[in-house]
């Protein structure tokens, strides 16, 4: 499980010397480390191809390794052959998806991470006691387009504070509010505390929402930001939680931050008279990232590296049953490799 600590607070620099705050946790989740593992082991199990529904998490040198691997990453289920393996992605999909792929015959595995799956329950739960369920989170998101589905007509989309004016509900007085895993934090908070202003009675879900993973990420940017002249965010575009955390650096006092897939998109003109850089990670970003990112700041002088420990994880989920039973029936390893090592020993493939 997640223990939350004291941040490890960085030393004080002199003047002019130049280094990295490096945030712990950062990098990969359990949920992202269950799902990678999901297609190298039915790629181990089953031979390519494997064919995966939408990226199976929002990163592309991710998405890049499994492809060489023999993945195919298709955008909907009618464009996987009948009768082939199709996996889901950790950010999961709508009962009518599951549908599709029976009519296809296809041999699916379902690598939704357990924390959107544990919404996804909440959401059935909710509609089947006939609540309105306002469901926090970004229009279009896979995630909420896969929650959505549990129950589209009990459920509501919230895309943020400013759209709280817009909402409507059929009973005040039995309304709850979801959310996406991959979320700000503050942002959220702000959302549902506006809500509860125009609905008082709103009730919250049994448990948080948003991944311990997610927090624990923005907590460790939040310690350091105010200290960082740069933050530089290791990630991909279409990954919410790391775009999260460039705001989160610039909420919180750094003064400026930046988000990048490989370390040859850092541009040297961010550096200009920069002491200290701050770097970390979303949850789907394999380590190997983050370190051709600390050999790049070190080559043009930031060669202190200072981490600052914000939480320890130890969280891992079990591989989907599918996969376990298979591995266990070949006498194969279903081991996990929680630090993404999975694919941080294919090194950089920009």
């Amino acid at each position: 499980m997640t223990e939350t600590t004291p941040a490890t607070a960085p030393e004080s620099t002199t003047e002019g010397s130049k280094r990295v705050l490096l945030a712990a946790p950062r990098g990969y989740c359990a949920g992202v480390d269950r799902a990678v593992v999901t297609v190298e082991k039915a790629l181990e199990l089953y031979g390519p191809p494997v064919y995966v529904r939408k990226q199976i998490v929002h990163n592309k040198h991710v998405v890049t390794t499994l492809e060489k691997r023999g993945a195919i990453f298709v955008e909907e289920t009618d464009e996987v052959p009948e009768g082939a393996t199709v996996v889901f992605s950790a950010h999961g999909v709508a009962p009518v998806v599951h549908e599709e792929a029976k009519a296809l015959s296809l041999r699916t595995i379902d690598a939704t991470c357990p924390l959107v799956t544990k919404v996804h329950r909440e959401a059935v739960r909710f509609a089947g006691e006939d609540y309105d369920i306002l469901l926090i989170g970004h229009e279009g998101h896979e995630e909420v387009v896969g929650t959505s589905g549990e129950a589209p007509e009990h459920i509501t989309l919230v895309d943020g504070p400013d759209d709280v004016e817009n909402v409507e509900v059929r009973d005040p007085e039995k309304v709850v509010w979801l959310s996406q895993t991959t979320l700000s934090v503050d942002e959220t908070m702000e959302t549902v505390r506006r809500l509860r202003e125009k609905f008082p009675s709103l009730q919250d879900p049994p448990s948080d929402d948003i991944c311990y993973a997610t927090q624990n990420r923005q907590l460790a940017v939040k310690q350091m930001a105010a200290e960082c002249d740069l933050m530089i965010v290791v990630g991909s575009r279409n990954s919410s939680n790391s775009v999260r955390l460039v705001e989160v650096a610039l909420e919180h006092g750094s003064r400026d931050g930046h988000l990048v897939d490989y370390a040859d998109e850092i541009d040297e003109g961010w550096l200009d008279g920069v002491q200290t850089v701050g770097v970390t990670s979303g949850a789907s970003v394999p380590e190997v990232l983050v370190r051709d990112v600390v050999a790049f700041l070190a080559d043009r002088g930031f060669g202190d590296v200072r981490p600052v420990v914000a939480a320890e994880e130890s969280l891992l989920f079990s591989l989907p049953n599918e996969i376990r039973r298979d591995l266990k029936a070949k006498g194969l390893s279903d081991k996990m490799r929680h630090d993404g090592s999975s694919l941080a020993d294919a090194g950089s493939l920009h």
